[in-house]
């Protein structure tokens, strides 16, 4: 199995590029919640170990990998609200997102490299897009981590405004438990209405 590596960045290193983001998004699938993105800058001389696309990291490697990068690294993290993914479509609020979180860096990127195939509309910066980047770029890695985690943790607070859907533990992902919750519950303000299970049970309502 293939790690990411620090190559994509060396590389953008060469030709003359120094602070060298990593941006990835945590959150299109689910039917509640925000989508949170996070912009990682990494320190070449101080790159953590046990990096990795954090879906392959278990949720305690993923707290202590966050824990370091926050710690070594300079970082940007932001949101998109229900709302705005409503009113922009899925994959536009997750480019708004990165945008933001690019944006909220302290310190100001020369190159971004975007997890996907898609560079945001309207990016000011120079950026490259990669397919998989987050198993291909340690900058990736270590942005999709922090992106997941801050996410996971706005939906643990949130399942403790709103019980019974199992924000905690199913992240707002259309779960079966969740779905039927959403049946007998009703639709919560942080659920998104433009999404078809919410959508159908406002129809019917």
């Amino acid at each position: 199995m293939t790690q990411p590596d620090f190559d994509i960045e060396r590389a953008a290193h060469t030709r003359g590029l120094v602070y060298i983001a990593g941006v990835d998004e945590v959150g299109r699938g689910p039917i509640a919640g925000p989508v949170t993105a996070a912009a990682v800058i990494l320190d070449p001389e101080n790159i953590p170990d046990g990096l990795n696309d954090s879906k392959k990291l278990t949720a305690k490697r993923r707290d202590a990998a966050y824990d370091v990068i926050m710690a070594s690294a300079q970082v940007g993290i932001a949101h998109c609200t229900v709302a705005e993914i409503d009113e922009h479509n899925i994959l536009r609020a997750a480019h708004i997102a990165m945008l933001r979180a690019v944006a909220a860096l302290p310190v100001a990127p020369d190159h971004l490299l975007i997890d996907g195939n898609m560079i945001p509309q309207n990016c000011p910066l120079s950026a490259e897009a990669v397919i998989k980047g987050d198993g291909k770029s340690l900058s990736i890695a270590a942005a999709s981590i922090v992106a997941k985690v801050t996410r996971d943790r706005i939906m643990v607070d949130l399942a403790q405004q709103h019980p019974g859907y199992g924000w905690d533990s199913n992240a707002g992902y259309p779960s079966k438990s969740h779905v039927s919750a959403l049946q007998n519950l009703g639709v919560t303000p942080h659920h998104r209405r433009s999404f078809k299970p919410v959508h159908n049970i406002l129809c019917r309502a």
